[in-house]
């Protein structure tokens, strides 16, 4: 116990002091774990504050994310394309740029789908069961994503601090670094607990009220 403690105190140490090798160095123990815990339940938390209180947020963070992302790649393509085989040039990041605007884009969408619970749906199955079961079923989905989002979060923070530590440079350009774009992961799956969270609270309501608990989704339905 005294060596976890510790070791998250290094990890704070480490943050606060803003080198990136020491914060992928103390985020190696077993207590990256711990504050991995605390950082997906306490960030999802602040984001659920910031849905209550800025609808706009709550409504349209992640389908902006994903159409700005997608229409920059599809800019990127488009232009490089032409200049690459009108013009005979080519920017050196256009091909390496896009894959991580991608990376945003997909965690983004995935927690946009777990907004409108396109994921771990089973709508069809579910409506044939008592209403304790289907609420059962819907606890253990947000269970399970709060779960997968602790996990990626650990693991994808390491990975982004260890891309820091070692100055990694995305491929084409001279000063801009991967960590900047790896970072969206853990953010997103902050993101995916947020409305995992929002989505359980919305199920102990319609508990509460007799409301319908499953309801039939549509992948790109608002």
């Amino acid at each position: 116990m005294t060596t976890i403690v510790s070791d998250i105190s290094e990890i704070f140490s480490a943050v606060l002091s803003n080198d990136a090798w020491m914060i992928s160095e103390a985020l190696k123990t077993d207590a990256a774990w711990v504050v991995g815990a605390f950082a997906t339940l306490l960030g999802g938390a602040f984001f659920l504050l910031l849905y209550k209180y800025v609808p706009w947020v709550e409504r349209n963070l992640e389908s902006t994310v994903m159409v700005s992302t997608y229409l920059l790649i599809g800019v990127i393509i488009f232009v490089e394309v032409f200049r690459r085989f009108i013009l005979n040039v080519q920017a050196p990041w256009s091909t390496t740029l896009p894959p991580f605007l991608f990376l945003i884009m997909t965690w983004a969408g995935c927690a946009y789908n777990v907004k409108l619970r396109t994921h771990l749906a089973f709508a069809e199955f579910r409506t044939n069961m008592p209403r304790t079961l289907q609420f059962l079923c819907l606890s253990l989905d947000a269970v399970l994503w709060i779960g997968f989002s602790w996990i990626v979060v650990v693991t994808s923070t390491q990975v982004a601090a260890n891309s820091a530590a070692n100055f990694q440079i995305l491929l084409g350009t001279d000063n801009v670094l991967q960590w900047w774009f790896l970072v969206s992961v853990p953010l997103s799956f902050i993101l995916i607990a947020a409305r995992s969270m929002e989505n359980w609270l919305t199920d102990l309501k319609n508990l509460q009220t007799g409301a319908p608990l499953i309801a039939p989704v549509a992948i790109g339905a608002d």
